[in-house]
């Protein structure tokens, strides 16, 4: 761990946190913000959005629904309501989130972008310096930075923070909009157009069908990656569950042949439809690479109709289109880049080995919660919403009793 970085500007405050400094309020920082305060813990929780979870607020489209039964996403201490349906909606997960704050106390201080986080050895104690992004502060022309200092540094911003924008061969030749999959809302806007989906994952797959339900033209890109698809539900169960039940007897790599071969028997073989599978299993990829199996709800329908076209990669972009690797052109009044999110923990977390150069724990999971120097983490498990609920109750549980510690010697 380095010392503090006594070459920094000095901040416009410095605010001590009586307890840890947790960084991010989407599902990670709420849930462990909320079991530290179940166990008497104060924390301060900050977030460079105006608003909990901004990712599934501001930057997912309209039609998105939990992929998983409601079960497997709930957070700690706190189910959903029973009117709920199985999948629930973008907005009801929200309201969800949003009372589960309230419900615990929860009150994170917004438009705070952390710019560096680093432990100072001599003191120790982590300093976390965030810019104030607010409107006010914008409006000022000068952004206030504030230091808070604590004991303990929870990293909560999740796997999903920026956004992957791929660079293609002859992009600024192309005349139409390219927009990024978290600006997408609906097809409507759409209508009519070709349009030129970069990615396969379940946002590409979702969007296709979207713009296919709005009279859109849509081509799906595969590019080089293969993906695995599975049904959503299987005999009116959730394939993820008959997952779960599976691994509670037989080894992972049985589980993933099973899903593999049930896979096959409910959608048929894919390689017809240009999709390949990858040679690892569907679980077998998710755990180390956090590549997540696609849960096809309609648009393998529509892409055997002819609705939506399979293309191969492109090998370059130009005013009307692209042509793929395999020669072909496609023409296209639009494209949306379903590329996925990355973690941005490399580019604030100083002084640290505990994340990877991609900002995941270097220790994988379950024991990659916990790091040296009062640091932890949350949300970083590539295990979804169950991940995020297990690194939470662990993190509190562990603060709770050096908390406890250093209040009982005071």
């Amino acid at each position: 761990m380095a010392a503090a970085d006594e070459s920094a500007p000095a901040a416009s405050r410095v605010v001590w946190v009586n307890g840890p400094i947790v960084v991010g309020a989407g599902p990670a920082g709420l849930s462990v913000a909320s079991c530290l305060r179940a166990r008497g813990v104060p924390c301060v929780v900050l977030d460079r959005a105006d608003c909990i979870a901004s990712l599934w607020q501001r930057r997912t489209y309209d039609r998105l629904r939990l992929h998983l039964p409601r079960h497997f996403c709930e957070l700690p201490g706190m189910p959903f309501p029973d009117h709920y349906p199985e999948y629930p909606t973008k907005r009801q997960f929200v309201d969800y989130l949003n009372a589960y704050a309230e419900r615990s106390g929860v009150q994170p201080r917004f438009n705070q972008a952390v710019t560096s986080a680093r432990y100072d050895a001599a003191a120790g104690l982590w300093r976390v310096r965030a810019e104030d992004v607010s409107a006010v502060a914008a409006a000022e022309d000068a952004a206030a930075t504030t230091e808070y200092i604590g004991r303990w540094l929870v990293v909560a911003t999740g796997e999903n923070a920026e956004r992957i924008v791929p660079e293609f061969e002859g992009a600024r030749d192309y005349a139409g909009p390219v927009s990024h999959v978290s600006e997408y809302k609906c097809g409507e806007a759409y209508r009519g157009k070709r349009v030129l989906v970069i990615g396969c994952g379940n946002s590409g797959m979702e969007v296709c069908l979207d713009l296919c339900d709005h009279n859109a033209l849509p081509s799906m890109v595969v590019r080089d990656a293969k993906v695995h698809v599975l049904p959503r539900e299987m005999f009116g169960v959730a394939t993820f569950s008959v997952a779960v039940f599976l691994l509670r007897f037989l080894p992972l790599w049985l589980v993933d042949a099973i899903l593999v071969l049930l896979a096959r028997l409910f959608l048929g073989d894919l390689d017809k439809l240009g999709i390949r599978r990858p040679p690892g299993g569907p679980l077998e990829l998710k755990n180390a690479r956090g590549r997540t199996p696609v849960l096809d709800i309609g648009a393998l329908a529509r892409i055997r109709s002819g609705h939506i076209q399979v293309v191969p990669g492109i090998k370059r972009f130009f005013r009307g289109g692209a042509e793929l690797v395999d020669g072909r052109r496609v023409a296209a009044d639009a494209v949306i880049l379903a590329t996925g999110y990355h973690s941005n923990v490399p580019q604030w977390l100083k002084g640290s080995d505990f994340f990877t150069e991609e900002g995941y724990p270097r220790v994988p999971f379950p024991h990659g919660w916990k790091g040296e120097s009062g640091l932890y983490s949350v949300g970083f498990t590539r295990r979804g919403l169950s991940g995020v609920s297990s690194d939470a109750v662990k993190v509190a549980q562990d603060i709770a009793v050096e908390w406890e510690k250093q209040t009982s010697t005071r």
